[in-house]
């Protein structure tokens, strides 16, 4: 009766040693295949805006005028209303880099010391990353607000009754030219902007027609 109960035991003990065995195999083969999977990049990983700055131009021709230097910068999920980073946003558009942030000195608002970190940092960055040799030769040439993601949180009432309050988010978006700003356009007359509101109707294209 020993002899059985020996030769059972050497073969469990063999079963367990080809499977520790193969268990080896797969953690040593598992090293190179978790390496191989597609991890997101810092490429992935910048947004649609900042991605801009990636762009390589083709190199410019013999008397060609030197292509100006344009840095995309943002802040996202900023605690703070679209509505209201608007009003800031709008205020500096067009303006040179100077007197953006003179103008932002002197406005009392939490948009407006948001907007002015936003643009000291791409200040910065044209200086640091795309060969800017005067950090004030910089004019803004776009500059506007985005909606973030919004939370939904219950307010409560008196009487067991409540309602519905939002936790805003927004995005705020620059965009730096290099060189002194654009002389402001001339104010469209009312003609003017009739004009072009029938020019958009005559370039309509009305499907399913003849």
């Amino acid at each position: 009766m020993a002899m059985p109960k020996i030769l059972g035991g050497i073969t469990h003990a063999l079963s367990l040693s080809s499977w520790a065995q193969a268990g080896r195999l797969l953690v040593s083969c598992s090293v190179p295949l978790i390496s191989n999977i597609r991890t997101v990049t810092s490429y992935e990983s910048i947004g649609r805006w900042e991605r801009k700055n990636l762009i390589v131009y083709p190199p410019q021709k013999p008397g060609e005028p030197r292509r100006p230097a344009e840095i995309y910068h943002c802040r996202r999920h900023i605690k703070y209303s679209m509505d209201k980073m608007w009003y800031v946003a709008k205020l500096i558009r067009g303006m040179s880099i100077d007197e953006a942030l003179a103008q932002l000195e002197f406005i009392d608002k939490k948009g407006a010391k948001v907007v002015k970190e936003v643009l000291l940092e791409a200040q910065e960055l044209a200086v640091r990353k795309h060969n800017v040799e005067f950090k004030s030769n910089l004019h803004i040439a776009r500059s506007f607000s985005g909606k973030g993601y919004y939370i939904k949180r219950i307010r409560y009432h008196g009487k067991g009754m409540f309602g519905i309050m939002d936790k805003v988010r927004c995005h705020y978006f620059v965009k730096l030219v290099e060189g002194p700003p654009p002389p402001p356009e001339p104010p469209k007359t009312g003609f003017d902007q009739a004009k072009e509101y029938v020019q958009q109707l005559r370039s309509r294209t009305i499907i399913n027609t003849l």
